[in-house]
Order: structure tokens, then sequence, then C-alpha cells
């Protein structure tokens, strides 16, 4: 349930912070840099419990990179012209490099975790973890990079939307990922394992639904300007009749 207190507090961040954020995203953009050394140095006992402890809640597990992944997710689902959708998409991609940059930090530590054990044996449920973790990384790297304007200006438009559809192969592996990492507690009946499989289904679960809809809605749409163009024009709209 602590993950639901993250995202709400998260998304209302988001709101509040959207104009600064559009305006000034280097200085969130450090500030996001700072939060994973800080995290880092959390770790290794360089800083007073008061501090490290939220980060490690936020960063530890990856919750506040997550919810702002999900605010990204979500910002799909809506309708181009409501209002949810004019105040968050002109953030999506700062969000998206915030999310990169945050998860840096969880992926660097819990790589590292792990690193000394890859010449042993692991357990089946840890080497899937493992690998997904590898190709959420690379993904990420490649995403995020590519989410900076300047970059984009670079690629062909083309090019660049079929590289962002793997945001959709990045945020299933999230999913596939977190259940890895939870399955273990919560099929021994953990209550807070099974909580966060609940919560976590649900989030990713209602975005693809909704997703899905939202992408047969706007294909609907298109294909009805279309059959429009091709229609006559009534004389009402521009003065003559035109085939």
């Amino acid at each position: 349930m602590t993950f639901l207190v993250v995202l709400v507090a998260t998304i209302v961040a988001v709101l509040a912070l959207r104009q600064p954020l559009h305006k000034w995203p280097v200085a969130f953009y450090a500030l996001a840099v700072v939060a994973d050394v800080a995290y880092i140095a959390g770790i290794e006992g360089l800083l007073p419990r008061a501090v490290a402890s939220p980060l490690t809640l936020l960063m530890g597990k990856c919750m506040l990179s997550l919810a702002l992944f999900v605010v990204v997710m979500y910002i799909g689902v809506f309708a181009k012209g409501s209002r949810v959708h004019q105040w968050l998409k002109p953030v999506r991609a700062e969000l998206s490099i915030l999310a990169c940059i945050l998860a840096c930090g969880h992926m660097a530590v819990y790589l590292a975790s792990y690193a000394p054990r890859l010449g042993g044996a692991l357990g089946a449920n840890v080497l899937s973890a493992l690998v997904v973790a590898l190709a959420l990384l690379v993904l990420l790297l490649v995403l995020g990079v590519t989410s900076f304007g300047f970059v984009k200006k670079h690629m062909r438009t083309d090019s660049w939307k079929r590289l962002q559809r793997w945001a959709y192969v990045f945020f299933g592996l999230v999913y596939v990922h977190l259940m890895l990492m939870l399955a273990p507690a919560a099929s021994r009946g953990g209550e807070a394992a099974v909580a966060s499989v609940a919560v976590y289904t649900v989030v990713f679960g209602a975005y693809a639904v909704l997703r899905v809809r939202r992408a047969l809605v706007d294909r609907r749409a298109g294909a009805a300007i279309s059959v429009s163009d091709t229609a006559p024009v009534d004389d009402f709209e521009t003065g003559d009749c035109a085939a």
C-alpha cells in the first residue's frame, strides 16, 4: 500500500510542478542525480538514518521512479483534447527522463548487489529477475537518451516513433520484474507482498485495458475523419459544394 501513497503524492507534485519542470528541466534532472548519489551514500552508511531511510524507501524499491513512469504511462490513456492530456503532455518527456535518472540509482545498487553472486548458483526466480533487470537497464538507457529533445531532433521521426514503441515492452517487463521479486514472499502468504502484487496488477492491468481502448477510439476517430474528407462538403460550411 506504500506505493499507492507514493503514487498519489507524485501525481500531486507533478500537477503542481509541471510549469517549473517545463521551464527548468535541467534543474530537476540535477536534483534527481543528487538523489541518486545521496541514496548510494546512504546505503554506504555515509548519511544519518533520518535522511537515508526515506531515500531507501523511495529509491531502494524504485517507488518514486515507478510512480513517475506510471504517470507517463497514463498520460497516453486520456483523449488529446482532455484537460489532463493538455496539462501533462508538454512535460511527458521531462517526466520520463526524471524517472530514468532516478531508476539508475536503484539499478546501480541492485545490480552491484548481485555481481558477487554471478559466479555461483542462482535460483530460477532470482536469475529470471536479474535477466529481466538487465533488459530493463538497456531499454531504460535507450529510451531515456532518446527522450532528450536534442537527440530527438537528430533522428528521423518515423525511426524515433518506432523506437519509442519499445516503451510498452519496458512497462511490461517492469511488471514482470516486480512479480518475480514479490513472488517468493507472496507465495508464502506474506501480507505486504500479496497486497503489493494486487496493487501493481491493478495499476498495470488498468493501464493495459485503458491504453488499448484509447488506441481503438483514436483509430475509429481517424477513420471517420478520413471518410469525411472524401465525402461531399456541405455548402453551409464552405459557401459552395465540392466533391
